[in-house]
């Protein structure tokens, strides 16, 4: 591969990424049947922080306490999580994971890791251990950056 600059990086990258994300998505989300991307993020969320107020898992996809209000009624409705009011405030609302909730997460986890195992098997332990650290990197400047 030969020397390029970062404009043909970026160029190669918005060729790449979209065929990643879609085929790792594609593979994912089959296991979630009727239950969106941000409804998983959220039962995601849940199953690794627990119990949650409505505000923090506003804040978490970063969308508006209303909207949040739409995806936990339809996982509410679904089974998926429930909604219970504050003891000592009953206009505090605390959502936690259902264990039909947990179950999809932990399904859509594992499937994912089969698809990594996979994938990921085919490529050196080295390159593997390269790309690890360039996403953990990544991941990195992405939050300090969402954070100012």
């Amino acid at each position: 591969m030969h020397e390029f600059s970062l404009p043909e990086f970026a160029d190669r990258m918005n060729e790449v990424m979209p065929v990643i994300i879609k085929e790792f998505a594609r593979s994912q989300f089959n296991q979630l049947g009727q239950i969106t991307l941000p409804q998983f993020l959220i039962l995601g969320f849940l199953h690794k922080e627990g119990e949650s107020k409505m505000t923090g898992l506003a804040r978490f996809l970063r969308v508006s306490t209303p909207a949040m209000t739409g995806i936990i009624d339809r996982l509410v409705r679904d089974g998926y999580a429930a909604r219970e009011s504050d003891s000592e405030d009953r206009r505090i609302i605390k959502i936690s994971i259902t264990s039909k909730g947990s179950q999809l997460v932990k399904k859509v986890m594992e499937q994912r890791k089969k698809m990594v195992i996979k994938i990921f098997g085919k490529i050196s332990e080295q390159d593997r251990k390269d790309y690890l650290r360039i996403l953990l990197q990544i991941k990195e400047i992405l939050f300090k950056e969402n954070q100012g």
